[in-house]
């Protein structure tokens, strides 16, 4: 696909900037480990840091009301956790405050700090995620003129007004918007139904490309690194 003008570009965070799931396995096992220590008896209901991921998922089916309130979702899990062990509920904020630091200790892929650094000096950026990532907490908030989130905007991707926040905030068209993300469906439709343009980041499944690429119409660009990208849109081929 050959990209019209872009005066703005909105970025996913999550699996676009660094990988998301290592990040969670990581301040999960901080968490345990802070549980073990402060709420002992919490051996007995979780007795793997693997257990949070499965309390959190099962509190979060119990309270559809909650759905992508993730404090909420995360303190509920460890409150529920405490109450089970019986163990001081009241750690439940002071255990969350471990959580969310260590969910902050992201380690960005090789390729996007050169490549933020070349199109922040180009353009306009802004960060749109449905998660809680703040990027003054992971770094590289210095290239983003902005950063939206699903509960600060109040609707998620793939709505369409969350994308039309982004571009007002750079005070950008939404035409002359690219919106970059990983997730075909929340970033790269969703992104089109706003009318955006759309870059998908396929950094390993190349068999899924395959599958969405032979099945739409779609127009998007399609990337397995942000050097791509960046060549895309004039740069060179590397910025390594």
């Amino acid at each position: 696909m050959r990209l019209g003008k872009v005066s703005g570009i909105s970025f996913d965070l999550d699996d676009t900037l660094w990988p998301f799931e290592v990040v969670v396995e990581r301040a999960e096992a901080t968490l345990h480990a802070w549980l073990l220590e402060n709420a002992p008896k919490t051996a007995s209901v979780l007795p793997a840091p693997q257990a949070l991921a499965q309390l959190r998922a099962e509190y979060e089916r119990s309270r559809p009301d909650l759905a992508g309130d993730f404090r909420a979702l995360r303190i509920g899990s460890i409150s529920l956790a405490l109450e089970l062990a019986k163990e001081d509920v009241t750690l439940a904020d002071l255990a969350y405050d471990v959580f969310y630091s260590a969910r902050h200790q992201v380690e960005f892929f090789e390729d996007v700090m050169p490549a933020l650094h070349w199109l922040s000096a180009r353009f306009p950026l802004v960060a749109v995620t449905n998660g809680n990532a703040d990027l003054r907490l992971t770094g590289g908030g210095e290239f983003f003129r902005a950063a939206l989130s699903a509960s600060s905007v109040g609707v998620a991707k793939p709505e369409a007004e969350i994308f039309h926040a982004a571009a007002r905030a750079v005070e950008v068209a939404p035409a002359e918007m690219l919106h970059v993300g990983d997730d075909y469906h929340l970033d790269v439709l969703g992104a089109l139904d706003a009318g955006f343009q759309a870059a998908w980041l396929v950094r390993r499944n190349r068999l899924e490309i395959a599958r969405v690429e032979k099945n739409t119409r779609e127009p998007h660009l399609t990337i397995r690194d942000l050097s791509m990208l960046c060549e895309a849109l004039g740069g060179p081929g590397s910025l390594s």
